[in-house]
């Protein structure tokens, strides 16, 4: 009897730390389920990043970390955090500043911590935990509440210190934003008690979350985000308060950003001969060709009635020509069927466009100078026989010598520029 207490014994002290096989299947479930949820609100989750905001930045990674509270040991949650937030600094969020994901993963893994300790202190001492009696749903409500506060608590902390600007009510956020994180922290007691009893519904499981998701969650998101409807690329709103933020991002990252300003050469031709629906279609496809030609990260927005831009995160002049060239010949290639006024339907042969092209900070220090330069760029094409591409080149220094005598103070010289790659 001795011996065999001290077998069963041994097999608790071990490198594992009693980790089982079915936990360790039930980590690499949640774990892929987890990836492909993010990878499904990949594009969205990007746009919203990339908004300058004082508020909480509302994501559903909890449903599967706090489902993995319940099956998993913490030694297994905490690694299933970090792989979730490295997947999502990678893929989804692009170049961004570290030290804001790593603060995001942190406070991801303090919740957990004392999550667990109300599990442990209600006498849910080994796995799985899911509710089976009336004191251990309590339990596990009392542990997903001590996640929600530690988490909530926490950002808001990081906002207040991080931005003094920020008023308390900014902070706090949209209390709506804050019950879909605790709807994801009840299906994620859902998928436990599932992934327990029928581990073989959970794909079935998994397919609602991500019908719910698309169908529930992004069109809000789209409306934070700033999504225009007739083309589906962001809104000027939305382009100028992404702008300063990538700009910010550039300067602590030593870093560089493109910026494309494009009008389509025929826009207006399109609209008073086949009317404004045909105009619509015309850019509703170009804006696809231009999503289609640009990088993961990239972000293209309509900022004006047939204008619009293209900003590239770290892209350096030879990167930004390239991808305007692409751009501007899939725009040259492109047909589109669109309808006309006497109700039949037409094809346009070619939706050509005119572009001006700036880097940040080669060419401008600040938002409006670099957007400057793109347009006097853009004008430049336009006048110069449309569907070319021009770049804006850098002035000298304001204190260069052989400016001082010529120039006023008061006065600002606009960048020169550059034509390039045309047609």
């Amino acid at each position: 009897m001795t011996i065999t207490t001290l077998a069963v014994r041994s097999t608790t002290v071990g490198p594992n730390s009693g980790v089982t096989h079915s936990e360790w299947v039930a980590f690499v479930v949640l774990a892929v389920a987890s990836t492909l949820h993010l990878e499904c609100a990949r594009g969205i989750e990007r746009r919203r990043e990339l908004a300058a905001n004082t508020s909480p930045h509302t994501n559903l990674k909890c449903l599967w970390i706090f489902a993995a509270l319940l099956l998993l040991p913490l030694s297994l949650v905490i690694p299933l955090v970090v792989l979730s937030y490295t997947y999502s600094w990678f893929r989804v969020y692009g170049r961004t500043i570290a030290h804001r994901k790593v603060f995001s993963t942190a406070t991801y893994i303090l919740a957990s911590a004392a999550s667990a300790a109300v599990l442990r202190a209600g006498g849910l001492l080994e796995a799985p935990r899911v509710p089976t009696g009336f004191w251990s749903l309590l339990v596990v409500l009392a542990a997903a509440a001590t996640w929600w506060l530690v988490n909530y608590a926490l950002v808001i902390g990081a906002i207040l210190l991080s931005s003094p600007e920020a008023t308390a009510r900014e902070a706090l956020g949209d209390l709506s934003n804050q019950l879909v994180v605790c709807a994801g922290l009840g299906l994620g007691i859902a998928i436990a008690a599932v992934q327990t009893s029928y581990p073989w519904v959970v794909p079935v499981l998994m397919v609602t979350v991500l019908a719910l998701h698309r169908d529930l969650l992004l069109p809000q998101y789209q409306r934070a985000a700033g999504i225009d409807n007739k083309t589906g690329l962001a809104t000027s709103s939305y382009w100028a308060s992404a702008v300063p933020a990538e700009l910010a991002r550039a300067d602590t990252l030593r870093s560089t950003v493109g910026l494309l300003m494009l009008d389509l050469d025929k826009f207006k031709e399109i609209n008073d001969t086949y009317g404004h629906p045909a105009g619509d279609e015309a850019l509703r496809a170009a804006g696809e060709a231009i999503r289609a030609e640009v990088r993961n990260g990239d972000l293209v927005a309509r900022v004006g009635g047939d204008e619009l831009a293209v900003l590239l995160p770290g892209a350096f002049e030879s990167e930004v020509l390239e991808i305007a060239e692409r751009i501007r010949e899939r725009l040259v290639g492109l047909t589109v069927a669109v309808s006309t006024t006497d109700g039949g339907t037409t094809t346009l042969d070619g939706v050509p466009a005119s572009f001006g092209a700036a880097v940040y900070p080669e060419v401008a220090s600040t938002m409006d100078q670099l957007i400057l330069a793109a347009d006097d760029a853009l004008l430049t094409a336009k006048r110069s026989g449309r569907n070319k591409i021009v770049v804006a080149r850098p002035n000298q220094p304001a204190d260069h010598p052989a400016l001082q005598a010529d120039k006023a103070p008061e006065q600002e010289s606009a960048p020169e520029t550059d034509q390039r790659l045309t047609p």
